[in-house]
């Protein structure tokens, strides 16, 4: 058997699945958001601010305080009307290949769990994906649970999950400069940098 690891966002997705959540399912709070975490956003984009930082601003801001089950309903009503819009076909069509092999089929995202949970699930796709913090009622915390999973949590998060050793191949799909320590798991000429883009 063989494992396949594909990046969500850019690479299977032509969209970020994190702000398309907040854009289409809290659009005017997400708006108002924007706007209070506009110096912040601006110290991301100069490279000031960490991801990790900017992630765990919008979760508290937006999420703080609602149920899991919640946005768990809304992920799903997200992944019928917006999320499948944002595949990228050459990236479904290498997954059924790699399906229609018998291969283990991962997606490894930096995304919260709770929005690519149901889209992987219908698939039949394992995921290894940001952890959200909750409190003692089942209710998000605003703060990630563990490290966001990029670059090299990546890496920490697949080796925890599977032995390495029992494949017989590994295939590696990303997008951004955050995805090479999972790429560099493969064979070389089995990493694929941006490969589903015209």
């Amino acid at each position: 058997m063989n494992l396949a690891l594909f990046d969500f966002d850019g690479t299977i997705s032509s969209a970020d699945s994190f702000l398309g959540f907040m854009r289409t399912v809290y659009r005017g709070r997400f708006l108002r958001c924007c706007a209070l975490l506009s110096p912040r956003i601006c110290l991301f984009l100069l490279g000031f601010y960490s991801n990790d930082k900017i992630k765990e601003c919008f979760l508290e801001r937006l999420f703080k305080g609602v149920p899991l089950e919640q946005l768990r309903s809304s992920a799903e009503r997200f992944n019928r009307e917006s999320l499948s819009a944002t595949e990228r076909p050459a990236a479904i069509k290498r997954i059924d290949q790699h399906r229609a092999a018998g291969d283990k089929i991962v997606v490894v995202s930096a995304t919260p769990r709770f929005i690519l949970e149901q889209w992987c699930r219908d698939r039949r796709l394992d995921l290894i994906a940001t952890e959200v913090e909750l409190d003692k009622k089942g209710r998000l915390t605003g703060r990630i649970d563990g490290k966001n999973c990029r670059g090299p949590e990546k890496v920490s998060r697949i080796r925890a999950a599977y032995d390495l050793k029992d494949f017989d191949e590994i295939y590696a799909y990303g997008d951004t400069v955050s995805d090479l320590p999972m790429l560099e798991l493969a064979e070389e000429h089995l990493r694929f940098y941006r490969p589903f883009r015209a």
